[in-house]
């Protein structure tokens, strides 16, 4: 497909993308770390919002800054601030999730002076009016202060704008996860990666037509492919997933990812904005209703209950914790899932990575005994 194609040729230099969208268009580059940064704001500035993820870069400069046991994406991202190579960036806009990108903020404040950086403190729980009026607050407040610093005066009609564009985008990838999760075979499990994490970089425009146009083509797939298809149904649960090659190995292992619970996934793309709505308030409802990532709260029993029904909804046969190593709010997170998924009779597996997969054997070995085990 030539817009899986496209998406691929984007993702092998990200970073070399973005410059160029920066040249033509002359819109300024705001980066973020987290699928609870409110694009629609970057985007309605003018900005170029695009998704930070570490080069894979070996760790020199950031072991003066952090421990040696924090998450690979914060010491990667750290590495390469420091490394220069991210002197493309305008600006950085943090939201306030888990510790570790808290205090990463904090030594991106002090140690980075190539670019602005804002803060977004979210509220913690995200079931209760008082939160909701909070969050309200917080996104008009960044608004003012994105504004400002991008010298731009950010509309209501800017911002609905924005809104609209980045519903046309999660609509088509939640159209698609909704085809794939139906019919695995029409889709690989890499291709719809690599359309989602392109997503995050391109320019909301073209990102739009493309994943439209993906849609249409994925659609007749659909229809015209055979419907065999014997591999086990799986679905991913986890974090930050930079690894394509998880999917295919997962499918020379005889399964098929057939749904995901990932912050690079469909907590990323998941629910639209209300269109007809005040637009700040419609980004934070937006925030508030989506599935909930460890780091917030919406009850003791509501990331379980989530992943229970992702897992019946798309049939699956078996969850894969995809976690990366030092990551808390996901480790802490674990055994309360795995003993919800215990008691419904769901295999599950965990596996820990960081900026890089384990050798190819190992964990074929690992998914194959787990595809054999359900």
């Amino acid at each position: 497909m030539r817009s899986i194609e496209e998406c691929r040729r984007i993702l092998e230099d990200p970073d070399g993308y973005v410059k160029r969208i920066k040249t033509e268009t002359g819109a300024k580059a705001v980066g973020y770390f987290c699928s609870y940064a409110p694009e629609e704001i970057i985007l309605a500035g003018g900005a170029h919002p695009c998704r930070l993820f570490g080069s894979g870069e070996k760790i020199h400069l950031a072991e003066s800054h952090l421990q040696s046991y924090c998450c690979s994406l914060v010491r990667g991202a750290l590495e390469d601030a420091l490394g220069g190579r991210l002197g493309f960036l305008d600006g950085v806009v943090f939201p306030h999730t888990c510790d570790s990108i808290q205090r990463l903020s904090d030594i991106w404040r002090l140690n980075v002076a190539s670019c602005f950086h804002l803060d977004a403190i979210l509220p913690v729980r995200l079931d209760t009016e008082a939160a909701r009026r909070y969050l309200i607050d917080v996104l008009r407040r960044l608004r003012g202060e994105l504004g400002e610093k991008l010298g731009a005066a950010i509309s209501d009609e800017d911002l609905r704008a924005a809104i609209r564009m980045m519903n046309r985008i999660r609509a088509a990838l939640t159209r698609i996860c909704d085809l794939v999760g139906e019919r695995p075979e029409i889709l690989k499990g890499g291709d719809f990666h690599a359309l989602v994490r392109a997503a995050m970089i391109l320019e909301r425009h073209r990102a739009a037509a493309l994943l439209e146009e993906a849609v249409t083509e994925i659609e007749k797939r659909s229809v015209s492919m055979p419907a065999a298809w014997p591999h086990k149904r799986i679905v991913l649960s986890g974090g930050v997933c930079s690894h394509p090659d998880v999917y295919a190995i997962i499918e020379a292992a005889g399964g098929a990812v057939v749904g995901d619970d990932l912050c690079t996934g469909s907590r990323w793309f998941s629910g639209l904005a209300d269109e007809s709505a005040e637009p700040i308030e419609a980004i934070a409802g937006r925030l508030l209703d989506r599935a909930v990532c460890p780091a917030k709260h919406k009850g003791l029993n509501a990331r379980a209950d989530h992943l229970i029904r992702l897992v019946r909804q798309k049939r699956a046969q078996g969850v894969i914790f995809f976690l990366l190593k030092f990551c808390d709010p996901h480790a802490f997170d674990y055994p309360v899932l795995k003993e919800a998924l215990d008691r419904e009779k769901i295999p599950s597996l965990l596996v820990e990575v960081e900026d890089r997969l384990p050798a190819d054997g190992r964990l074929r070995t690992r998914f194959e005994t787990f595809v054999e085990m359900i």
